[in-house]
């Protein structure tokens, strides 16, 4: 399983049902673009320490999955697909697709 940003922060808050789901899985991957948002959003909160404390805990049990020239290819190929369509989304979305896909 992959995980965007805002299941890396509802597992970080102590969700439980997020929490459940993630111990039943086999694989996890964290898109190198979620940790740097969810890193950026750790700064503005008074739990950062808390918090950076949980992500260095999941960070040693999970893959975390680096933009290569590949995944730069797969971007171009995601946003020319959404920009013909009419459907763009934001850069770091877009990002995240090419890591996933």
């Amino acid at each position: 399983m992959i995980l965007d940003t805002n299941a890396l922060s509802a597992w970080a808050d102590g969700n439980n049902a997020v929490s459940r789901v993630l111990a039943r899985q086999e694989f996890l991957a964290l898109p190198v673009v979620v940790l740097g948002e969810y890193r950026f959003g750790l700064r503005s909160t008074r739990y950062r320490q808390i918090l950076e404390s949980k992500l260095a805990e999941l960070e040693r049990v999970v893959r975390i999955l680096d933009i290569t020239r590949s995944t730069a290819h797969t971007y171009a190929a995601i946003r020319d697909e959404l920009k013909r369509v009419g459907k763009p989304i934001p850069s770091n979305d877009v990002w995240i697709a090419a890591l996933v896909r």
